[in-house]
């Protein structure tokens, strides 16, 4: 048996939440103190990986073992072991099991046979951005919360009621509120290993009572706890915000409204359906890292009726399981098609199995035959650039992000296509400008569009790409990508073809590409763009670079208190309030209109500061509720009101 030694943060093994959570709970007071430091301590020490064990060397008498399982993670409290006196209630075995990523048991995609999972109801498959849909009247108070309407229901004499929830599920809610809304008044310089163990015990209560959305939120925001802790590079604050936004708004409706919509409840795994016998055309490839360690690609592929769909192969394994997924074999079929052949080509199904997002199932049923693709200028494709921007947008198809960032492969709604010249590099992005679809004219007032890579990761080409693209003001392409819902007027391409009719100032692509280059795998190099000299300059558009409505609107106030809430703690927020900038923050608000916003920002920081006193007179502890409260109506308004300024950048807006 090979054993070889490397360090922890790599190889250390996914763990199940309730496995960390009861190991933490077993702890002292007192080894409860150090536990912080000897996470931060045992995660730089050496990994010992024999077979299915990970060994962690902690001191002379004290060795973990954890031995992974058949899923890729440890599942089982037997499964991590410490040779110290106090096991299990030890503290290596607590610190090693908290340094391990969190595991995702239903990550690995289902086989796709009808009958993995119960259909959902059509009400499970939603967005991210239901979380960010808010009432934010003007006259908001700031203590009470108006959920996120949703789509409304065909008109029927006899509507079918949702069905109640049952105790456990609302005491599974009631905890899962209150951990969350202790996390949200510590912040995250106080939110340690205790504090998350905390979430994750309450976590998996929910999911024994069948409460996945909450449970999912959950676990993204001790990801997020523990990206910010720890100062991964790539952590954003911004999502630790919106992780802890959705948990708070989740397990609020579930505990107020008597019969929820199953949408908040959500569902335990994948439900695939038949679907019979489908013809479908390569798009594009598109690489996925996950937070939960999974890697991987999903291949995006169109019907003849326009009907997008995806297939995924991702995995354990991270940046480099993505990488080498590139050419990785597809599973539907005999096997004779890798993904970069799929990508370019297409495949004949017959027997195949859907997903309500838009995933191909690989059950032991499904037949598929390679065949010819097509060109991104005949049939399906074709249509693909026939709308402009603001129609594409405007239509909800890219409106939000798709499915779940922490789910092991992304559906292919909300791609759209276009075409484009390169105005130049500006700033962090790539500047370009709409061209109409019927190419007739070639406007200079159309669309100002920033493209920013899909995925910045070293290891994949996005960057690197798109940096080249930039290098070529005046180039013409056509692109298929994603709208990013956070910037104005932002799209995230995935893939470029040339531009037909347009010889000379339009990509070079080698035959093999077939027309098309995946940004994530395929490397431009500079044969494939046209001499700088024979391109038109293409420098109207830095003269007049729209603006960005939500770095420029003065709810930048409510979103820096609303973040500081997060990044660092009920105590943070107060400070204002103290010091007398609440009402000049108000004020100003106010002045430009944000009366909604001002009225929030005022309770939020009032309900921070406000403390309590008993019989004699001494402090008693804030409640955490009610500050969870005005803080969750603050960030439902914020989000909402943001989208909404995003959305009115694509609406066929020349200038904003």
């Amino acid at each position: 048996m090979s054993v070889m030694s490397v360090p922890a943060s790599p190889e250390l093994p996914p763990v199940a939440a309730e496995v960390t959570a009861a190991a933490v709970e077993g702890l002292t007071s007192r080894l409860r103190k150090k536990l912080d430091a000897a996470i931060e301590t045992y995660a730089a020490l050496p990994v010992v990986v024999a077979g299915a064990e990970r060994r962690v060397r902690c001191g002379e008498d004290a060795e973990v073992v954890l031995t992974v399982g058949p899923s890729g993670a440890v599942t089982d409290a037997g499964q991590a072991v410490c040779s110290c006196l106090l096991a299990p209630r030890c503290l290596h075995r607590a610190a090693v099991l908290s340094a391990c990523p969190v595991a995702d048991i239903d990550a690995a995609s289902p086989t796709g046979q009808p009958g993995d999972a119960p259909a959902p109801p059509p009400a499970t498959t939603t967005d991210r951005s239901d979380t960010s849909k808010a009432s934010g009247t003007s006259e908001a108070s700031g203590t009470s919360v108006t959920p996120p309407t949703t789509a409304p229901e065909p008109v029927t004499t006899t509507p079918t009621p949702h069905p109640p929830l049952t105790p456990a599920q609302l005491t599974a809610a009631h905890t899962l509120w209150t951990a969350a809304a202790a996390v949200l008044a510590a912040g995250v310089p106080a939110a340690g290993a205790v504090a998350q163990a905390e979430l994750l015990r309450a976590s998996h209560s929910a999911r024994l009572a069948g409460l996945y959305r909450a449970e999912g939120a959950a676990l993204r925001v001790v990801r997020g706890l523990r990206g910010a802790r720890a100062r991964h590079e790539g952590h954003r604050l911004a999502d630790l915000v919106d992780n802890l936004r959705d948990l708070l708004l989740t397990t609020a409706l579930l505990t107020v409204r008597p019969e929820p919509d199953p949408a908040w409840i959500g569902a335990a795994r994948r439900a695939y359906r038949p679907e019979g016998a489908l013809r479908v055309h390569g798009v594009c490839r598109e690489p996925v890292i996950s937070a939960t360690g999974y890697g991987g690609v999903v291949t995006h592929v169109l019907t003849d009726d326009g009907r997008w769909f995806s297939v995924a192969d991702v995995k354990p394994g991270g940046s480099a399981r993505a990488r080498g997924a590139a050419r990785a074999t597809v599973a539907l079929g005999s096997g004779s098609l890798d993904h970069a052949g799929l990508s370019r080509g297409g495949l004949l199904i017959s027997g195949a199995t859907l997903s309500p997002d838009g995933r191909l199932g690989a059950g032991k049923g499904v037949r598929a035959t390679p065949v010819a693709g097509r060109s991104w200028t005949s049939g399906p494709m074709a249509a693909l650039f026939a709308r402009p921007l603001s129609e594409a947008v405007g239509d909800g198809s890219g409106s939000a992000p798709v499915g779940d960032p922490e789910e092991p492969g992304q559906p292919s709604g909300g791609l759209i296509g276009c075409d484009l010249v390169i105005v130049g590099a500006f700033d962090d992005h790539v500047l370009a400008r709409e061209l109409p679809p019927d190419r007739t004219t070639d406007r200079e007032d159309g669309l100002l569009v920033r493209l920013l890579p899909a995925l910045g990761h070293p290891d994949l080409a996005h960057t690197a790409n798109l940096r080249r693209l930039g290098s070529r003001p005046g180039l013409r392409l056509r692109v298929v990508g994603r709208p990013d819902p956070d910037r104005a007027a932002t799209l995230r391409p995935l893939a470029v073809g040339p531009l037909p009719d347009h010889d000379t100032t339009t990509l070079r692509l080698p035959d093999e590409w077939q027309g098309h280059a995946d940004l994530g795998y395929d490397r431009l190099e500079g044969t494939h763009l046209p001499p700088a000299a024979s391109l038109p300059p293409e420098t109207a558009g830095f003269a007049r670079v729209p603006p960005d409505p939500v770095a420029e609107a003065p709810l930048w106030r409510l979103r820096r208190l609303v973040e500081v809430a997060v990044s660092g703690g009920r105590r943070a927020v107060a400070q204002p309030a103290r010091d007398g900038d609440r009402a000049g923050s108000a004020a100003a608000l106010r002045r430009v209109g944000f009366r909604a916003a001002a009225d929030l920002l005022t309770e939020l920081t009032a309900e921070a500061d406000r403390r309590g006193r008993d019989v004699f007179g001494r402090t008693e502890e804030p409640d955490p509720a009610a500050y969870a409260r005005a803080w969750l109506a603050a960030a439902v308004y914020l989000g909402g009101t943001e989208r909404a300024l995003v959305r009115a950048t694509w609406r066929g807006r020349r200038e904003v």
